[in-house]
């Protein structure tokens, strides 16, 4: 069966064209995480076959819309080499936050322990690698330039901000080296590989460096506010694991300024107390929920989003112009 396109577009021919591309880039998963091999097969299945949203390989498809050749093989290709890049970013993020679960099931690491879950990651970063060889010398250096910024991103989550350093500021140029290098990338790709003019890959490279900052403090907002039935995680698992989000920076940028609340400070040793249980993870993430701090992560993502889609403004009009909005407009409003 088809699936359909998992953001809402007006254009119905579109969406259609764009759902059955999906297929084949499904597909095209499947058989790229086959082996011969039981183990690795399963590992390398294990969050291919737990689903997604596939929203990167979307919007490779749906830039490859603008150019004379959105159809052709190389985009589908392109699309898988995204997608197989954000699945083997998640398999090495899960053992560094010691996620229990990713996307409903458990986190491949819960399963066959940290060491396969790294190797099963470093092997779908080698089989992304090897297929986007196959697309030219152009696509396999933005491949490795992104990689490079993927790991970079880690690196400084996981190192933090030095003494002297805007918590705020670092945390931003986080997401756009873990988060946005990727999705802007996606949409380089379709574009690229669709025949595009450089103004156009340039253009939509913009759009997703800026509509991928603000998908993360969406996310952000989510884990704190969201259904975990629907999202697959316990909301506030990011406090338990003490991974940094923009509203605990903000709400701790202001609980250390001359004008603090008593509010601002209870909240702060809320969040640095034990929150291993249930009851207290529930505790703090209701306290959190209701400060500021969540509605302005809320606006600063929405705005970052108006400014991806005024980057847009250079592209014709037309159905996929307007996909593109619709795009940006889903990934900073959804819930899950």
């Amino acid at each position: 069966m088809t699936p359909s396109v998992p953001l809402p577009l007006r254009d119905e021919a579109l969406a259609d064209r764009l759902a059955e591309r999906l297929s084949l880039v499904e597909a095209k998963l499947r058989d790229t995480v086959a082996s011969s091999d039981g183990l690795i097969e399963q590992a390398s299945r294990h969050l291919v076959d737990a689903g997604g949203k596939r929203l990167r390989p979307l919007l490779t498809l749906l830039t490859a819309e603008l150019g004379p050749s959105p159809a052709g093989g190389d985009v589908v290709d392109a699309a898988t080499v995204v997608e197989l890049t954000h699945l083997a970013s998640l398999y090495h993020d899960d053992v560094m936050d010691d996620a229990p679960v990713r996307r409903g099931a458990p986190a491949v690491h819960e399963v066959w322990g940290n060491s396969v879950a790294i190797l099963a990651g470093d092997l779908l970063f080698a089989q992304a690698s090897k297929l986007a060889a196959h697309l030219g010398d152009d696509v396999l250096v933005l491949q490795a330039d992104t990689f490079v910024r993927l790991c970079t991103g880690q690196l400084h989550e996981t190192v933090g901000p030095r003494p002297g350093d805007d918590p705020v500021a670092h945390y931003l140029s986080v997401l756009a080296d873990k988060t946005a290098a990727l999705i802007a990338t996606s949409a380089r790709f379709g574009a690229m590989l669709a025949g595009c003019s450089d103004d156009v890959v340039e253009t939509v490279g913009r759009f997703g460096e800026k509509i991928g900052v603000a998908f993360q403090l969406a996310d952000d907002v989510i884990d704190l506010t969201s259904d975990g039935s629907l999202t697959g995680k316990t909301p506030g698992t990011d406090l338990r694991e003490g991974v940094p989000t923009m509203p605990v920076l903000l709400l701790r940028s202001r609980a250390a300024a001359p004008d603090a609340t008593a509010q601002d400070r209870g909240l702060v040793a809320l969040l640095d107390g034990d929150l291993s249980s249930d009851a207290a993870l529930a505790q703090a993430v209701a306290a959190l929920r209701e400060h500021p701090v969540v509605a302005r992560t809320r606006h600063e993502a929405s705005a970052r989003a108006r400014d991806a889609v005024a980057e847009l403004d250079a592209l014709p009009d037309g159905p996929v112009r307007d996909a593109l909005v619709e795009f940006a407009d889903a990934l900073v409003d959804r819930t899950a």
